[in-house]
């Protein structure tokens, strides 16, 4: 039994899965009438387009990037296949929805935890800086776990189960099957959940550094240094792959997957199928 590379990942979208590989981006989605439909489109990564874009940190800021626009149109895209071709979305509400969310990340991750920690300490130094990065991992845990708790999330979080399942029985060399699929765990050490949680942790080490008590300096600083962050953690993600087998990656992969446990779902044959639909057009 050949295993195979470990090149492919992909999301949960509406009703389906999105795979990409090297070359290939696939969205399936189960449509209203249970068939499942699959569109498979060419993928060249923008750190092709210029050395300077394959620079470490760079590199990986660059890739979340392209993940973050692929990802924005699978899901678009996955949203108007399962609700039918009368309710498509416009290219307005798309880019509304995409600034709210940014609005609101930065202001739930970024802003309320440096609000409430400078209430409680002097606005700098050590104790600052540990209880604002305890509070942005609070945040972010208690907003996964109200999310993960949301009837209408459950289909989401189960597709995302399957991805995972999907990816597993393919990188293991065995047949690409609903049956044999659904037996491996809902949880991947490379999720995206597991990156988000790395980051948070990269953070508090990077903004005790900033050392400035001035509270808008604080925060011009924590949403400036994003890019960097992101690319240190994509970074580290990236070696947790190479060496999974390490004491020391399974570590700081395992806060992951524990947070995993309320991002993903078992999923049921029939979600599996439709990840694996997904997966067959880009290995």
């Amino acid at each position: 039994m050949e295993k195979k590379k470990k090149d492919i990942g992909g999301q949960a979208v509406i009703e389906g899965v999105m795979m990409k590989s090297k070359t290939r981006v696939a969205v399936a989605v189960r449509k209203p009438n249970q068939k499942i439909h699959v569109k498979v489109s060419r993928y060249s990564p923008l750190t092709k387009r210029s050395i300077i874009l394959r620079i470490p940190i760079i590199r990986g800021f660059t890739e979340l990037v392209d993940m973050l626009v692929i990802g924005i149109k699978a899901l678009t895209y996955s949203a108007d296949i399962s609700a039918g071709e009368e309710e498509k979305l416009t290219k307005g509400e798309v880019a509304l929805t995409f600034l709210v969310a940014i609005i609101f990340t930065i202001g739930l991750f970024v802003a309320l935890p440096l609000f409430i920690a400078k209430l409680f300490t002097k606005g700098t130094g050590f104790w600052f800086d540990l209880v604002d990065g305890v509070l942005r991992l609070a945040i972010f845990l208690v907003y996964v776990y109200i999310i993960s708790r949301m009837k209408d999330m459950r289909a989401v979080f189960q597709y995302h189960g399957a991805e995972h399942c999907a990816v597993h029985c393919y990188e293991s060399g065995k047949k690409l099957t609903p049956e044999n699929a659904v037996k491996y765990t809902t949880l991947h050490p490379r999720c995206g959940t597991s990156f988000l949680v790395i980051v948070i942790a990269i953070s508090i080490v990077v903004f005790s550094f900033i050392t400035d008590p001035r509270w808008y300096v604080k925060f011009i600083s924590r949403v400036v240094l994003i890019p960097i962050i992101a690319g240190i953690g994509y970074e580290l993600l990236k070696l947790s792959a190479k060496y999974e087998k390490s004491f020391f990656v399974r570590i700081i992969t395992k806060p992951g997957l524990w947070v995993q446990r309320l991002t993903t779902l078992r999923p049921t044959k029939k979600q599996v199928e439709v990840a694996i639909a997904a997966l067959n057009k880009v290995k």
